[in-house]
């Protein structure tokens, strides 16, 4: 497979996951969002695919098994895992697990970026400020 058809296969595996899914407000189509990271990961295929699945095993009927057997390479599905939060991890904690993976660090860079540019709470730009202030120690 070519790095443009996993691109390709995870924007489709995201799309029928999200299906049906909406963001705040209930007017925006979720998959919006995953489409908004991945545009700003820039031309790394990996991270592509992992922006495209970044939120499906957390909010969608999808394992890390079922990526697998979808075709998505185990790599990039540890990245995957890596940014789902399950709620057992502080926040903190949370972004020291995300820290250790290049790929998962830069996707979550964007997806707070993401965040962060959709009309976020002060709460929201507070979190996303800590976690962007933690992550680029990795970029330095």
């Amino acid at each position: 497979m070519s790095s443009t058809d996993y691109v390709l296969l995870a924007e489709q595996i995201a799309t029928a996951a999200h299906a049906g899914q909406f963001r705040r407000g209930g007017e925006v189509p979720y998959i919006e969002h995953p489409r908004a990271v991945v545009s700003r990961v820039g031309e790394d295929w990996e991270a592509q695919v992992v922006a495209w699945l970044h939120d499906v095993l957390e909010d969608c009927d999808h394992t890390e098994a079922t990526l697998v057997a979808a075709g998505i390479p185990q790599h990039l599905v540890e990245a995957v895992a890596l940014l789902t939060k399950t709620g057992e991890l502080p926040y903190e904690d949370y972004l020291e697990k995300v820290a250790q993976n290049p790929i998962a660090t830069k996707v979550k860079i964007a997806d707070m970026i993401s965040n962060l540019a959709d009309a976020p709470t002060p709460k929201q730009i507070q979190k996303y400020a800590k976690g962007l202030h933690r992550l680029a120690r990795e970029l330095a």
